[in-house]
């Protein structure tokens, strides 16, 4: 369990004032000391985050933040960090010993973005109990009686979470099993390049592979380069291959037409984005001029390679698209640039190491700045004439694959 990604872990925010106990609450959480306590307001700066099991929700992440109400330079910095915590969280902690205005702000932004939200009414040794919980209870009705010190109250705070988690993450979530069926062979066609991690499968691949032999399946991984030899030694056709974008234009000239075929990075975008509109945002590819500006966003940070796939394999199939140069912006990690809206077009990697909301989260910030978003799979498949064929596996509107 605790090898399971953090991208595919319930993700808890702790958010509150400074120094109302955000730090200790989470230590009481995780019976660790997992963030510095201390008396002195503003000593978590840095987003901290610690990994466990939470039954039965199962791997979880928590996150500690600054406070929100933090000042000076760096404290802005320090907040701009926390709001940026919020992209990612699917439940929030909100710690306070006193209900003002910056809590109704938070509560504001969390019901916003539809995260379930658990107030921890701290402090009990040093306030009225029934005071405060009486106020908060006017906003919300999951409020938890906490003293983190002593542990007091924070098994309840630990059942109001569980109460809470959204029932997405008390389900099963499939990758790929929903796509196929028991008994039936689908092969992954994996390069092994410069970007395949020494010694191993990415993790993306190794979890479809375990999807696969829990639904009673079979799979054959090869490289493209021996894709025809295994094609040719089995009896009779796969039910499905799924490849590495770069190479899907030369898998489809192996496969045979009525075998179909697919790539990883569209199954990410299923899984953890909002398929149907980056489905859409791909046709305005095709709206592109020259010396339009094009941003695409990955969700790592590796060290870019001589043929990143980002930096250099997209944007020459895009200039040989449009016929002309663009202006392109490459961003890693979280951060996005101020203004998204100056952008003809959004193409984002598949998000492996980023957890669902957060990809929604740039969904969402992409429909509001009026900007369309795609993915590097379905844009890929779309530069070389193959989007129809890649979409095959998922129910998508025919006004979409047009």
């Amino acid at each position: 369990m605790l090898k399971t990604p953090k991208s595919l872990r319930l993700h808890i925010g702790v958010f509150g004032r400074r120094n109302v106990g955000k730090s200790s609450i989470l230590n009481a959480l995780v019976r660790q000391n997992v963030s510095i306590v201390s008396d002195v307001a503003g000593t978590t700066t840095d987003p901290v985050e610690k990994v466990m099991e939470l039954k039965p929700i199962g791997p979880v992440v928590f996150i500690d933040t600054a406070g929100i109400d933090d000042i000076g330079a760096l404290g802005c910095e320090r907040v701009r960090k926390t709001m940026g915590v919020i992209d990612r969280t699917e439940l929030a902690v909100l710690v306070t010993d006193e209900w003002l205005d910056y809590e109704n702000r938070l509560l504001v932004e969390f019901k916003e973005r539809n995260i379930a939200v658990v107030v921890a009414a701290n402090k009990t040794d040093l306030r009225q109990t029934a005071e405060l919980e009486e106020r908060v209870s006017e906003v919300t009705d999951s409020v938890v009686s906490t003293n983190a010190l002593e542990y007091i109250g924070i098994d309840a705070l630990r059942e109001a979470i569980i109460a809470a988690t959204p029932a997405e993450f008390l389900e099963n979530n499939y990758i790929i099993a929903n796509l196929i069926e028991q008994g039936s062979m689908t092969i992954f066609v994996t390069p092994i390049d410069i970007e395949a991690p020494k010694g191993r499968l990415k993790m993306l691949q190794v979890h479809c592979l375990r999807e696969i032999l829990d639904k009673n399946a079979n799979a054959i991984v090869c490289k493209e380069t021996e894709l025809e030899d295994v094609l040719n030694k089995l009896k009779q056709s796969p039910e499905l291959v799924v490849c590495d974008s770069q190479v899907l234009h030369k898998v489809t000239c192996i496969v045979p037409d009525d075998v179909i075929v697919t790539t990883f990075s569209i199954l990410m975008a299923r899984f953890k984005s909002n398929f149907e509109v980056m489905s859409r945002g791909t046709k305005a590819i095709d709206s592109l001029q020259e010396n339009d500006k094009v941003l695409i966003l990955e969700a790592c940070t590796h060290h870019p390679i001589g043929d990143d796939i980002g930096r250099v394999q997209i944007p020459e199939l895009l200039k040989q698209y449009v016929g002309g140069e663009l202006n392109i912006d490459v961003v890693a990690g979280r951060d996005l640039p101020d203004d998204i809206s100056r952008y003809k077009v959004i193409i984002h990697c598949g998000g492996c190491v980023f957890n669902r909301k957060e990809m929604l989260s740039r969904v969402e910030k992409a429909k509001q700045a009026g900007v369309p978003i795609t993915n590097y799979g379905m844009a890929i498949s779309y530069l070389h004439g193959l989007f129809h064929r890649a979409m095959e596996p998922f129910a998508v509107s025919e006004s979409v694959l047009k």
